[in-house]
């Protein structure tokens, strides 16, 4: 989800990351009158199993082409402004927190994908338009580094109330809300929590004066804000692979509940457990939805590649590629991920509609309060 899928690595596994190759032909690789190309716009964390696009392939006659867009957020923007001569047929990556953006601005065109009653109740979205299909979900948690509280003798913090406590000042790093999936999923999370101001979940929350007040709390105990989570994870977190080589110095950072099991996955040789684990109080739920674009130029394509993205085949797939659970019924999860990452079991939500009402208002305070 995102850009939390350690593809640097991917290939070596034996998992495929197609590159658009065919948009420079005559028919953009998704011509009309019969193309049998189908593209994919997705955020850079698209990832998948070679032997699965194989099978889809073989099935339904289509030759995938994925072009990567950046994150999340940059992908979604710049398929908005495309969206009358669009990049391609179907766009993965467009999360609960960007969905109104999406919608709003007409970047999908109606289908209900086959196999949509199998999704999950909680997961569904746009259900009397049927314009995107939730496609996976997944956990917005702070990590921590195992070694340095173990090594300060130091309880890793679980709530959000422990992150604004003095032992854990200088530790944190966040990804920006205003550019970042993850950064924003935090924001909504604390918001969620907190509430707006005079609306909270509880007496305590609303003495902090909500989510803004929470967050004064925060930058007053030194948290750190980069742009991105590739930074934020790769560079500033002590507790990443890529983190320990280069002495990064921030043992909170805002990532995922499946990057523990990334952890282990990815190690060569594989550790026993993993070396980082998740503040459970602290976790925002993300779903992930694939819709087809307005104005695709290969519009059959893009609904069996939106039905296969919806079978048990591919549900299964994602995991260990994507770092994301299934939506469908009866998918099964790897041991890996019950083992080193299981779901929050009572994460913050936000109904979409209340992401609509307040995100840009959100963003535009939180951005003024923290950065400046």
């Amino acid at each position: 989800m995102n850009t939390k899928s350690f593809v640097a690595v991917a290939v070596g596994l034996g998992l495929v990351t197609l590159s658009a190759c065919g948009t420079s032909s005559s028919d953009g690789g998704q011509g009309a009158g019969g193309s049998k190309n189908v593209t994919l716009v997705s955020h850079d964390s698209w990832a998948a199993s070679k032997g699965v696009i194989a099978a889809f392939e073989k099935s339904s006659g289509y030759k995938v082409n994925v072009l990567k867009d950046g994150d999340a957020g940059q992908a979604v923007n710049k398929a908005i402004l495309t969206k009358d001569n669009p990049q391609g047929d179907v766009f993965f990556g467009v999360d609960n927190t960007l969905l109104s953006r999406a919608l709003d601005n007409g970047l999908f065109q109606p289908y209900e994908a086959k196999g949509a009653d199998r999704v999950e109740p909680e997961y569904r979205a746009d259900e009397d338009e049927h314009r995107v299909t939730p496609v996976d979900t997944g956990d917005i948690c702070v990590n921590y580094d195992k070694k340095y509280f173990a090594d300060h003798k130091l309880a890793p913090p679980r709530t959000f109330d422990d992150l604004v406590k003095p032992q854990y000042k200088n530790l944190l790093v966040t990804e920006n809300a205003a550019t970042s999936s993850p950064g924003l999923g935090f924001l909504l999370g604390t918001a969620a929590r907190y509430g707006d101001g005079g609306t909270s979940r509880s007496s305590e929350a609303e003495s902090r004066g909500g989510w803004q007040g929470y967050w004064k709390k925060l930058k007053a105990n030194g948290v750190k804000v980069v742009d991105g989570w590739e930074q934020a994870y790769n560079q500033e977190f002590s507790g990443s692979s890529s983190g320990k080589k280069a002495k990064a110095d921030r043992p909170l950072v805002v990532s995922y509940a499946s990057s523990p099991p990334a952890e282990v996955v990815y190690a060569d040789p594989r550790p026993k457990t993993a070396p980082t684990g998740v503040a459970t109080g602290t976790c925002f739920r993300q779903v992930e939805y694939a819709g087809l674009l307005s104005n695709a130029r290969n519009t059959e394509g893009g609904k069996a590649f939106l039905d296969f993205l919806l079978t048990k085949q591919f549900q299964q797939d994602m995991p260990l590629n994507m770092f994301v659970y299934p939506v469908i019924r009866g998918a099964q999860v790897p041991p890996e991920f019950t083992r080193y990452g299981p779901q929050a079991k009572d994460p913050e939500t936000m109904d979409p509609a209340d992401i609509a009402d307040h995100r840009d208002e959100w963003v535009k305070s939180w951005t003024s309060l923290v950065l400046k």
